[in-house]
């Protein structure tokens, strides 16, 4: 089981690279998958995953509140005992991967059921460099650009943190132009010019420093 107290840290992409590495196929099961309000299909629901689960042989992605608590449905307990029987079921090549940001809200009996417990705490400075390396990897970038600073002042961010940083850098320039294209437009309305064509992806500018300093201001207000 995978579990940590951030959301966003790639907690579910770790279940399914697990799954890829294993040859093996994966169906995240979420509680909106499963739930319904006619009595009796969520354990249909229930059933028919791991039925599902016996011919595919997939990695299950789930998350299983504790029982008995105040606001507690009958039916969600129905749901989660019906899971456990099918899940105590389960062939050795099959295998459920648990993905959560509440362990402690998870019923001791589904803890229990997890031999392994992995923490998946936030990137350190070095995986948040080869994560901005990743995702900028198509991206043109100018040569003063230092990677290795930028994972340093993005300490706290987590993998979602850095994506929506990614974004936010490579929309700049965009919108630059978008700007420049605005003003050239009303400028030539206004003299009587003919309107100026438009710019294309070769006018990009390449991305700076500057850009993802602007960045990391933005993403973390």
């Amino acid at each position: 089981m995978a579990n940590g107290y951030f959301q966003s840290k790639g907690k579910t992409m770790l279940a399914k690279a697990v799954a890829t590495e294993a040859g093996a196929n994966f169906i995240n099961v979420s509680m909106s998958s499963i739930t319904s309000k006619w009595v009796g299909d969520q354990e249909k629901y229930v059933k028919a995953i791991f039925s599902l689960a016996s011919k595919l042989s997939p990695a299950v992605d789930s998350l299983l509140g504790m029982r008995g608590g105040p606001t507690e449905h009958e039916a969600t307990r129905k749901m989660i005992n019906e899971f456990m029987i099918h899940w105590d079921g389960l062939h050795t090549k099959e295998q459920v991967l648990g993905a959560t940001n509440r362990p402690f809200d998870l019923d001791d009996a589904v803890i229990r059921r997890f031999p392994r417990r992995l923490m998946v705490s936030l990137p350190d400075k070095s995986n948040r460099e080869k994560i901005l390396k990743v995702i900028l990897s198509k991206e043109t970038l100018e040569p003063d650009v230092d990677l290795e600073s930028i994972a340093k002042m993005a300490d706290g961010y987590s993998e979602s943190d850095l994506k929506n940083l990614c974004v936010t850098v490579t929309h700049r320039p965009i919108r630059e132009i978008i700007e420049k294209e605005k003003k050239e437009k009303s400028l030539s309305i206004a003299e009587g010019w003919p309107e100026p064509p438009l710019y294309g992806r070769e006018d990009i500018r390449p991305l700076g420093m500057d850009d993802l300093k602007f960045a990391l201001g933005q993403v973390k207000e």
